[in-house]
């Protein structure tokens, strides 16, 4: 028994000592880094206390407990093992207790590594990422960008229809006036194709503002241009040739134009009753062949207009003497104005117009064969046959050989057969007889009538006259 008690003690005082010389190693510690250890785990689990706290608030081991002088106890019972293998179960508790010690110093150990805590600065408030900000960041990312805004050089759409557009190349010069209805203008023009095949260079085209002198392309974007500017303009073909196309210079049918044009001079328009005879036999052979083109593009509207302008610019007052030869020069001139606007208001089914201007023709000239055979389609085509007839028997004796003449009397005589023979009709059906004519008495006149004809359109007539009285009568 003082054998085994000698062990305990031994043992206890291994135990001892172990625990001393592991709070030796605990005091190795430099003290320069202790408080920084210790503050750093207090600041993080002010709970935990130190190491030497801890192991003093541990219970007492067996061993220490065996350690102490007892009294003797009395033997162990049957089946329980022997005390020494209390002391393998101690001695694991020890070294399960050293293995704890040595894991808390690992971890202070790697909390020495770390920086002191008053040396880690707080994240800077701006700098913080503020929330949704990553949302926010993929909306951004997935708008759409804003297109930019047109320069002020774009693309002017004059009509508002996209057909007719205009772009300034080079601007006019600062202070610079724009043209207006009226004026006349002198322009440097190319004319290309879509593809860019130019089929016309005018380097001095003139022309009066409003007039219809030339295509409406040019005349709706001119007046939107500065004196010395050049501008590129693209127009479908409604504004240029339309579908007739022109011959000189060619443009095929339905096509759209590119006019690159630049504005040199604007001045304003002659005062008529200032121009001199020559003057105005140019002005008016200059608005009748802008007619003609129109004519033959088959725009009769603007083909009338020009005939029109030609005609006052002939018929307005002068205060400029005129030589006879002058006088004769726009008489003849104003014949042609005059025939070719009837063919264009004929065309345009405008007969009372047309009729007009073929009287006014046939009062200076009244063998003028075209006036002539104008005046008798448009009595035609109001369904004056008996008096359309002679005018073109006058026509075609003028000119026998003229087969448009021949043509057009052969259909008028037979469309007023056919009338006549209507007209027969009905008044047989007004006297009661349609079925069969009256048979002709031998060896009288053509226009010898039966007296019951007679008397039977005498009755239907009174009858007539009866019938209304007592309508009337009664009313």
């Amino acid at each position: 028994m003082s054998a085994r008690a000698n062990g305990r003690g031994s043992s206890g005082n291994e135990d001892q000592w172990a625990r001393r010389g592991g709070a030796e190693r605990l005091n190795l510690v430099p003290e320069a880094r202790r408080p920084r250890l210790g503050a750093g785990r207090g600041a993080q689990d002010p709970r935990r206390g130190s190491r030497s706290q801890r192991a003093s608030s541990r219970p007492p081991s067996s061993m220490a407990s065996c350690a102490e002088p007892s009294e003797p106890s009395a033997p162990p019972p049957a089946g329980v093992p022997p005390l020494e293998d209390f002391e393998v179960l101690d001695g694991v508790e020890d070294a399960e207790g050293e293995e704890e010690e040595e894991e808390e110093e690992e971890e202070e150990d790697d909390l020495s590594e770390l920086p002191p805590l008053e040396d880690m600065g707080q994240p800077v408030a701006e700098e913080a990422e503020q929330p949704g900000a990553l949302a926010r960041e993929f909306l951004a990312a997935m708008e759409p960008e804003p297109a930019p805004a047109p320069a002020p050089e774009e693309w002017l759409d004059i009509l508002g229809n996209g057909l007719l557009r205009k772009k300034t190349l080079v601007p006019g010069p600062p202070g610079s006036s724009r043209p207006v209805k009226g004026q006349v203008v002198t322009v440097h023009l190319q004319t290309s194709l879509e593809n860019g095949t130019r089929v016309q260079e005018e380097p001095e085209l003139v022309f009066t503002l409003g007039d219809c002198d030339v295509i409406q392309a040019l005349d709706l974007s001119v007046p939107l241009m500065d004196v010395g500017e050049t501008a590129m303009v693209t127009a479908d073909s409604k504004y240029c040739y339309g579908p007739q196309g022109s011959r000189s210079p060619y443009i095929p049918p339905h096509a759209a134009l590119c006019l690159e044009v630049t504005l040199k001079t604007a001045v304003d328009g002659p005062d008529l009753e200032m121009l001199t005879g020559q003057e105005r036999v140019a002005l008016a052979n200059r608005k009748r062949e802008c007619g003609n083109a129109h004519y033959q593009r088959a725009d009769f509207v603007l083909a009338a207009n020009s005939y029109d302008l030609a005609i006052k610019a002939i018929t307005s007052s002068a205060k400029v003497d005129m030589t006879f030869e002058e006088e004769a020069q726009l008489l003849q001139l104003k014949v042609k104005c005059l025939n070719n606007l009837a063919a264009s208001q004929l065309k345009l089914d405008h007969y009372r117009a047309a009729l007009r201007s073929c009287s006014l023709v046939l009062e200076h000239q009244p063998d003028n064969i075209k006036a002539l055979f104008r005046k008798g389609k448009v009595l035609a085509q109001q369904g004056e046959y008996s008096e359309a007839i002679p005018i073109l028997r006058a026509a075609l004796k003028l000119e026998p050989s003229n087969k448009t003449i021949h043509a057009e009397l052969s259909k008028l005589v037979k469309k007023h057969a056919a009338q006549r023979s209507t007209e027969t009709a009905l008044y047989r059906k007004m006297l009661g007889n349609p079925s069969r004519l009256p048979a002709k008495c031998p060896g009288k006149g053509a226009w010898s009538i039966p007296w019951k004809w007679l008397f039977g359109a005498t009755a239907v007539a009174l009858g007539g006259v009866a019938l209304s009285v007592v309508i009337a009568a009664r009313n």
